[in-house]
């Protein structure tokens, strides 16, 4: 016997597994509300319908066309997609009774043969993508998550395949459903994402203004879809007169790192205005403070310290708690990596002692600080990454320091798959 008979029952429940996984596949595969909607409505043409729209309802009730997908790839689809006319309070129409809060409701294309008579914009508009792409039945289900609906998904079939019937309003409830749960994970990520952004902005200081010397510093957040972390720079005036550099990122990509950070932040402000010690000293107290209220968080930082100027001369005194190294460019655009000062990462050996290094800062020079997502790139060595941003600076020394900044970060790190910080300093031609 070459083959057997499946019974059509059970050939009917493996497909609709099968759509429900796809279904689940897409939906994981992307964190964006519309692209997430945009894509099951692939899925589904023309596995369950000829064409398929996609509409979500924003919170303050603005509705948006995402997408129309139609089985001929063809087929134009300018001006189907965009802003909606608003549901309408009293209006009998299918879409407006689902978005009010109606479970899935079966169409048919009698239904919208006057839809051009009616006074609701919303029917109007409907009917006239009904007649436009032709439909003889189709379901509109309501997207619901959490008592709340988030737009409509709609399936519609030509005349020539069988008419959806009662009996499938319950497998599209279901699609609508899952559809509903993504689309709301998705806004509740990017509301937490955002709300992290935010407060990580807010935190981040106004910088010194010092007659004579320039400095500018830039945070830029990760391009892909989760990663807000605990960045930061950060430069003050101490009270003796020094000038603090300072540039850290705290280990983790979420709120809580961009809450430690704030905190981390402000105690190496306190520590060092209090203090008022050298840049090894400052950051083995930050260690021993970081073991008792935050133990088990991890950090890096450069903390330097900017002296003079002396004779004409400016001095940097450093530090390093296991951060990427500060780069000296001067105006003749050679470059210094200072990689001296090093020391471990903090909140692995708060007791470790911690060594500083000291060099003289020629006149108009640049000093750069930043963090690792300017400069690593998934697949690439260190080294590499080092090199480009030595080589990117040198020929930018000339230019602003806004100017260099904005450029160093559109240059290296236009799709940063981590978040970017960095600080930079420029001397005067002369001291005083």
């Amino acid at each position: 016997m070459d083959g057997f008979d499946v019974d059509p029952a059970l050939r009917d429940a493996l497909d609709r597994l099968t759509l429900l996984d796809q279904t689940a596949g897409v939906l994981a595969s992307t964190l964006d509300a519309a692209e997430g909607v945009s894509r099951v409505c692939r899925v589904l043409v023309p596995a369950l319908a000829d064409w398929s729209v996609g509409d979500l309802m924003d919170e303050s009730g603005r509705l948006e066309r995402v997408c129309v997908t139609r089985r001929e790839q063809g087929t134009p689809m300018v001006g189907m997609t965009g802003v909606l006319p608003g549901v309408g309070e009293d209006s009998d129409d299918p879409w407006s009774r689902v978005l009010r809060g109606a479970g899935a409701l079966l169409l048919s294309a009698e239904r919208f043969e006057a839809g051009s008579e009616t006074p609701d914009p919303l029917h109007a508009l409907n009917s006239e993508l009904f007649r436009r792409l032709g439909g003889a039945s189709g379901v509109v289900a309501p997207l619901r998550a959490r008592r709340r609906v988030l737009g409509a998904l709609t399936l519609v079939r030509e005349s020539g395949r069988a008419p959806f019937e009662e009996a499938d309003l319950a497998l599209v409830e279901g699609l609508a459903h899952r559809v509903a749960l993504a689309v709301d994970n998705a806004r509740l990520h990017t509301e937490v994402q955002t709300i992290a952004e935010r407060l990580q902005r807010s935190l981040l200081p106004r910088l010194p203004v010092i007659g004579g010397l320039r400095i500018a510093a830039r945070y830029t957040p990760a391009a892909s879809s989760a990663q807000v972390g605990g960045d930061w720079y950060d430069s003050f005036t101490l009270p003796q007169g020094d000038i603090s550099l300072i540039i850290g990122d705290v280990t983790g990509h979420d709120l809580q790192a961009a809450v430690a950070m704030s905190q981390i932040r402000n105690m190496l402000r306190g520590i060092a205005c209090d203090r008022q010690e050298p840049p090894g000293r400052i950051l083995r107290r930050l260690d021993l403070a970081m073991a008792v209220l935050y133990p088990h968080q991890t950090a890096t930082c450069v903390y330097g310290l900017l002296k003079g100027p002396e004779n004409g001369r400016y001095q940097l005194d450093w530090a390093s708690a296991g951060h990427l190294p500060p780069l000296l460019i001067t105006p003749a655009g050679d470059t210094t990596y200072l990689d001296s000062g090093r020391g471990m990462v903090l909140g692995v050996d708060p007791g470790s002692h911690r060594t500083g290094a000291t060099t003289v800062l020629p006149p108009a020079s640049t000093l750069l600080l930043y963090t690792d997502g300017l400069v690593e790139r998934r697949g690439e060595s260190l080294d590499h990454g080092l090199t480009r941003l030595r080589q990117h600076a040198a020929t930018l020394v000339d230019q602003d320091l806004d100017v260099m900044c904005e450029e160093l970060q559109a240059g290296l790190a236009p799709d940063a798959e981590d978040d970017v910080a960095l600080i930079a300093l420029r001397l005067p031609t002369s001291g005083g």
